[in-house]
């Protein structure tokens, strides 16, 4: 494996690892009193402003035109879509609902990459998908059991916020390339900032604020700053050296994150199905990566 992989996977495990955490302290936020366009807000105008930041302290790098309004669309699937649709759709429905879908974008991007890119849809990758599924399955349903039903748009939201992350994943993977991942996301956030503003203005101004515990401010400037500002400073890292299947694939770290986070706070225990949900899915990730990528099918 070159150097490149290596920094490839070791930015996805990151990503992955900090949007894991996210989730409960989502919950917690959402819990809070803040409402799900108003925490979209905090992470994406934060991040946005920290994008501009570290801008100031590498070479600046020209951007073409025509690649500004791609960097527009990217935003708006990448980001704005996916992020309103899925915080919004997590505080309908419940978390087990939530996070058993999300289990669908390794088989998405799989499904649409073999379709726009010409990804080989190899018996390896199928194989990978689907073991990393079923472990990822093994740990949310293991860790949720007893949960209560969620609902049927909160779960249609989740569904459209994972389509939307996966055309991001496929149809922009020239783009992510061609660009320093400060740089794309600079504009993808600033992008997402002015779309999101109009939208929730009349939440800002409603919103009783003092009644807010302050304690929630904290988490949101840390929801803008770990699970998005650095999260989206590593995906791109892992979109340049790896396949948009593979990528995807790191979806299922999410869920043992989540597991251990809960182990550690003391609201679960570590038994063997844990370790079998382990075991699949980074057989599953390794299966994927091994798996014959387009320019070696020729």
């Amino acid at each position: 494996m070159d150097k490149d992989a290596i920094k490839g996977h070791g930015a996805m495990l990151g990503a992955e690892f900090l949007w894991g955490v996210s989730a409960p302290v989502g919950k917690i936020i959402l819990a809070g009193g803040v409402s799900p366009l108003l925490l979209t807000d905090g992470r994406m105008i934060g991040a946005a402003i920290l994008f501009w930041i570290i801008s100031f302290f590498i070479p600046d790098q020209h951007v073409a035109p025509k690649d500004l309004l791609r960097m527009f669309f990217a935003s708006l699937l990448g980001i704005v879509i996916n992020q309103c649709c899925f915080l919004w759709g997590l505080s309908l429905t419940s978390p087990i609902n939530a996070s058993i879908i999300t289990t669908s974008l390794p088989i998405l991007t799989m499904v649409l990459a073999a379709i726009v890119l010409h990804e080989p849809v190899t018996k390896l990758k199928v194989g990978g998908v689907f073991m990393g599924a079923i472990g990822a399955l093994i740990l949310i349903l293991g860790s949720h059991a007893g949960s209560a039903n969620g609902s049927p748009l909160g779960d249609l939201l989740v569904i459209v916020a994972q389509c939307s992350f996966c055309c991001y994943l496929v149809f922009f993977k020239d783009l992510i390339a061609k660009y320093n991942p400060i740089t794309l996301m600079k504009w993808m956030f600033t992008y997402a900032s002015i779309c999101i503003i109009p939208i929730s203005y009349a939440e800002w101004t409603s919103t009783d604020w003092a009644s807010i515990d302050p304690t929630m401010f904290w988490l949101v400037a840390f929801f803008a700053f770990g699970p998005t500002f650095i999260s989206y400073l590593l995906l791109p890292i892992g979109q340049r050296a790896l396949r948009p299947t593979v990528t995807a694939m790191y979806n299922y770290v999410q869920p043992i994150v989540a597991t251990f986070a809960a182990i550690w706070w003391g609201l679960g225990h570590f038994n063997l199905a844990t370790a079998v949900a382990i075991v699949l899915v980074f057989t599953g990730v390794f299966l994927v990566t091994k798996s014959r990528a387009r320019h070696q099918t020729k």
